[in-house]
């Protein structure tokens, strides 16, 4: 991977490097190649279009959330567009036909009220039903689409086999930054519970949530899962991850605007938690700087702050071996998911700039954001 300067790119701005990219698509490919299962990427956890013609060297297309991440795959990407919505809208569902392959649907009623249209447009559509096997090992409510009532997916209770005819998968997601290993023990659920279904089915989506390119993960207990389903049951194996992409190749650049003391020191950045980096106060979890430490690990702890009049727009506390000063540029990692597609300006804070960094050493400035992006959304 070539080194990034970062003292020549903008302030604040995204960056993604370009080899750390295509090394975490080799892995996902190798893992298409072993099996012959198709990996997807996920758009609501990423979607710079810029990095889709790399992508779909490696990757077999893209799964949307809704028709705007449909049209945006179908156009940029060009390869299969599969879409699961908890509900669609009479309106746009005539357009979202145009667009995807496999249409995912989360009750028998949806699928019901929108058959026809699909038989009626003549066209080649593989659908499916989300399923809520009941089971998932996400401590946090918010991130948990199988928590107490949720409304995502149906339940073996609510399960129709009589209105079968006509779809050809089953679809689940119950996993969120996860190891192979909760995936072994959410399949035995899903065979326990649905199993007597899936030899009727074309194929069977395991959703997202795979940490596959982390360094500890399990890709062996994943390839022995994924060969498990097809040769039990003689189905098409989909994996849908958007975090695992890109997960590690982006960073977010910012600088030290002012640095101000209230029984400690307190530093306030020209990038703001609530604007750039939502997942911090929502999650919430605590980003990784080059250089810095944990508080009172180095010499100087500050406090990192945004910009924004929320009292809580803070971003956390961090330590370093030099005063910060302003101008000081800070670097964050992991800022390539879950940030240009959460982003907002509240404030009217300014978008971040986004950056791809090429394997040849060279940055191209993909994006900059002004008044009128602002002024647009309202």
């Amino acid at each position: 991977m070539t080194q990034i300067d970062f003292n020549r790119l903008p302030t604040p701005c995204y960056v993604v490097d370009e080899g750390l990219l295509r090394r975490n698509l080799e892995l996902l490919h190798s893992i298409e190649t072993r099996t012959g299962c198709h990996i997807l990427l996920a758009l609501k956890a990423f979607s710079m279009y810029s990095t889709f013609p790399l992508i779909a060297r490696y990757l077999d297309g893209v799964t949307a959330s809704g028709l705007l991440e449909a049209r945006l795959g179908y156009e940029e990407m060009g390869k299969a567009v599969h879409v699961f919505s908890p509900a669609y809208s009479e309106d746009e569902f005539d357009e979202i036909i145009g667009y995807c392959g496999h249409i995912v649907f989360n009750s028998f009623d949806q699928w019901r009220r929108f058959a026809p249209k699909i038989q009626a447009s003549g066209k080649q559509i593989s659908c499916g039903i989300r399923i809520n096997p009941g089971y998932s090992e996400i401590e946090t409510d918010l991130y948990n689409p199988c928590f107490q009532n949720s409304r995502l997916g149906v339940t073996l209770e609510r399960f129709e086999p009589e209105a079968l005819d006509g779809i050809e998968g089953l679809h689940f997601h119950t996993m969120c930054e996860q190891n192979a290993d909760t995936l072994e023990r959410t399949l035995a659920v899903v065979e326990e519970k649905f199993g007597r279904w899936l030899g009727r089915m074309k194929w069977i989506n395991f959703g997202g949530g795979h940490h596959i390119t982390r360094p500890d993960y399990d890709v062996e207990r994943l390839v022995r899962c994924i060969e498990h389903i097809q040769d039990t049951y003689d189905v098409e194996v989909y994996l849908e991850p958007g975090e695992a992409v890109a997960l590690n190749t982006g960073f977010l650049v910012a600088k030290v605007l002012d640095v101000v003391e209230n029984g400690m020191n307190i530093a306030i950045l020209d990038t703001s938690a609530a604007c750039h980096m939502p997942d911090v106060l929502e999650m919430p979890y605590r980003p990784q700087i080059i250089g810095a430490g944990i508080p009172r690990e180095k010499a100087y702890t500050y406090r990192l702050g945004g910009p924004t009049c929320l009292a809580g727009d803070i971003i956390g506390d961090y330590s370093f071996d030099q005063p910060l000063f302003p101008g000081k540029r800070l670097v964050f990692c992991d800022m390539a998911i879950y940030t240009m597609v959460k982003n907002n300006t509240f404030n009217g804070m300014n978008l971040p700039s986004i950056v791809l960094h090429h394997e040849d050493g060279t940055d191209e400035v993909v994006k900059r954001f002004g008044y009128e992006d602002f002024k647009a959304r309202l």
